[in-house]
């Protein structure tokens, strides 16, 4: 498996879906700064967001992390 950027991956994720910062941020129970900082590489994703997004996405953690 290779290795994505997962900030790209989110945020195709999010567009694919036609999703909002806030959108996602409240879905997720999370401030939309902190949702924004994540797609643009201010925060790192730790797995346990990972799996939070991905759940959201229904998709695995890995499907963020790798191709």
């Amino acid at each position: 498996m290779k290795k994505t950027k997962y900030y790209e991956k989110l945020r195709k994720l999010r567009e694919d879906n036609n999703l909002s910062y806030a959108k996602i941020a409240k879905d997720l129970n999370m401030s939309t700064s902190y949702y924004w900082q994540l797609e643009n590489k201010k925060k790192n994703l730790y797995y346990n967001m990972a799996v939070k997004i991905a759940k959201y996405f229904n998709l695995k953690p890995d499907d963020i992390f790798y191709e």
